[in-house]
């Protein structure tokens, strides 16, 4: 079991490292994994339900300790992001297949690995595990809410369906692991501390397969899709670290907020593509890329934070 906890720490650190990898194979041999799109909703619900595990009333405790910061990391998910994916649409002139993926990321929630990157940033994890955990729940509602508000010029969207998609492949697992947890209690301590090296495998997986699938609309517009991405992403970290400054949020809050923003859940957001708009398969690009870009940029901006908290208490200590 050690053995296993270390691969699992080691994974856990170069996940950044194994989505380019599997990406790049992916492109040069897309037959070894088109086959997984089958079981893209199946690999997401397994991520959801391990998050339904390592979920604790603790979590929901600093939503009440700490409502004001929740409010703002949840608003500023659901407002911020799906707009930014908008006006980048509008700007860039992307076309409708192209456009309605960016926008299917953008009002997506948190992604689980935001908890790991504030955690490495030395920002309020705490914060960011609520936030992650509320924004998820709230989806059912807000994501095809948001999605149809903002999409439906570029396609009939069947905002009822994709509801029910959500509370499939999201809600129902997290809820079946908040009650195998609360069941088997400690006999489950043991298996959740490796939770993290299945998800990071079945995210691996949902990536290489819309890469795989995605070939040939990747070698046409990938490029400029990698560029709305990176553009998406960035933008949501800025925004959401400066509305929490603005709010006069703690340092270590901002970070939160800044992380939990702009990386999201874009497992999700691939497993609705695959679902919702499988005749156009370039629709699930954006969030795969979005997946491949942010799990390289939270690692190095929680870096950088990482080591301004190192300079800013050193000074302290040799004050003292």
């Amino acid at each position: 079991m050690a053995a296993l906890l270390r691969l699992t720490q080691f994974i856990q650190k170069t996940f950044a490292l194994w989505v380019v990898l599997f990406a790049g194979v992916a492109l040069l041999v897309p037959e070894a994994f088109v086959w997984l799109k089958a079981y893209i909703t199946w690999m997401l619900g397994i991520i959801m339900f391990g998050m339904g595990m390592t979920m604790t009333p603790n979590d929901f405790k600093s939503v009440l300790q700490s409502p004001k910061a929740v409010i703002i990391g949840v608003a500023a998910q659901f407002v911020v992001m799906p707009g930014l994916a908008f006006i980048l649409c509008k700007l860039f002139q992307l076309p409708p297949e192209i456009a309605i993926g960016v926008i299917l990321v953008g009002c997506c929630p948190g992604g689980t690995a935001s908890n790991v990157i504030t955690y490495m940033a030395k920002g309020n994890t705490a914060l960011s595990v609520a936030c992650t955990s509320v924004s998820t729940l709230l989806a059912p509602i807000f994501t095809p809410a948001i999605f149809y508000v903002l999409a439906s010029q570029w396609i009939e969207i069947n905002a009822a369906s994709m509801l029910v998609s959500i509370l499939q492949v999201v809600l129902f697992p997290i809820l079946l692991g908040l009650i195998v947890r609360s069941l088997l209690k400690q006999k489950v301590e043991q298996y959740i501390q490796v939770m993290p090296l299945v998800s990071v495998v079945a995210i691996v997986a949902i990536v290489a397969a819309i890469i795989g699938g995605s070939k040939a609309s990747i070698l046409e517009s990938g490029l400029m899709i990698l560029g709305v991405v990176m553009l998406h992403n960035t933008l949501g970290y800025l925004l959401g670290f400066w509305a929490s400054r603005l709010f006069k949020l703690p340092y270590a809050d901002s970070k939160a907020v800044a992380i939990e923003v702009g990386m999201q859940n874009s497992g999700l957001g691939v497993a609705l593509a695959a679902v919702h708009f499988a005749a156009s398969p370039v629709t699930a690009v954006p969030s795969a890329i979005f997946s491949l870009w942010h799990n390289i940029s939270g690692p190095a901006l929680a870096t950088y934070w990482a080591s301004r908290t190192r300079q800013e208490v050193a000074p302290q200590r040799h004050e003292e």
